[in-house]
């Protein structure tokens, strides 16, 4: 009888399941505390934000006035600053500005508690371009379209994409008549590839369509060694020539030439 009872105690022993691993044990006060911490600083964050982003009641501009008007750029900023103060999007309301006709540079900063401040660059014209455009300084077309033109503005002209090129090339010759006492009134490029220079003093200089910094440099060569003295008499002179140049007097020279015998143009 001993045997079986034995027997069926070791038949009911319990099972031996595998160890489930522990969980960790969470400091749930301390991630509680920076929960609230993180809210407050949000809210308080927030709140100064809404405190801080007024409307803005102040613009203030400067610039010269000369050719942007201030209605102009208060017209501009006006989409962008019912945002309030902080909300103002700077970047836009500059790119705003600086589409304006005869705006160069535009610079925008914020002045607390409520205040644009708005700084203005105007252009500056240096020549004109075709018709009704402008130049400014660095031979860029700032104007397309302009119905006043200043008077004492050079004439340039060429093909559309010229602009700096003959810009760049005016500059170059204006400082070489300059040291001459002359100046430069208008500078053509056809769309032959032909340079057309006019000078104050009426004289007209045709450099053709090649070689026109050499053939420059012969132009001044002969101002300074075959003309001096006497520019103001000629009329035009033709660089288009290899090895030398050909001179139309003004009407009144050329009638004194005809009459001693002499000719109205020279080769050198």
């Amino acid at each position: 009888m001993q045997r079986k009872r034995n027997s069926r105690r070791k038949l009911a022993e319990p099972l031996l399941w595998p160890s489930l691993p522990k969980l960790p044990i969470l400091p749930w006060r301390r991630i509680l505390d920076s929960v609230l911490l993180l809210s407050l600083l949000t809210a308080v964050y927030g709140g100064t934000l809404w405190l801080l982003d007024r409307p803005i009641s102040t613009i203030k501009i400067e610039a010269p006035f000369e050719r942007v008007m201030a209605v102009q750029v208060e017209a501009a900023i006006t989409p962008f600053i019912h945002h309030g103060f902080l909300a103002a999007d700077l970047p836009r309301i500059q790119a705003a500005i600086a589409d304006l006709p005869w705006v160069e540079r535009v610079a925008v900063r914020r002045s607390w508690p409520a205040t644009l401040h708005v700084a203005i660059t105007e252009e500056r014209a240096a020549a004109r371009w075709g018709e009704g455009g402008l130049l400014n300084v660095y031979g860029e077309l700032f104007v397309t379209d302009t119905s006043h033109i200043p008077a004492e503005l050079p004439a340039l002209n060429g093909p559309e994409g010229s602009e700096r090129e003959v810009a760049q090339r005016f500059f170059s010759l204006q400082k070489e008549l300059q040291q001459r006492g002359l100046h430069a009134v208008s500078l053509s490029y056809d769309r032959r590839g032909s340079w057309h220079l006019g000078i104050s003093n009426g004289m007209q200089v045709r450099f053709g369509t090649t070689d026109i910094d050499h053939r420059t440099g012969r132009f001044f060569k002969a101002m300074d060694q075959v003309l001096a003295g006497m520019a103001d008499r000629v009329n035009y002179i033709d660089m288009r020539y290899t090895n030398g140049f050909a001179v139309g007097w003004k009407p009144s020279t050329a009638m004194k030439l005809a009459e001693t015998g002499a000719s109205t143009s020279n080769a050198w």
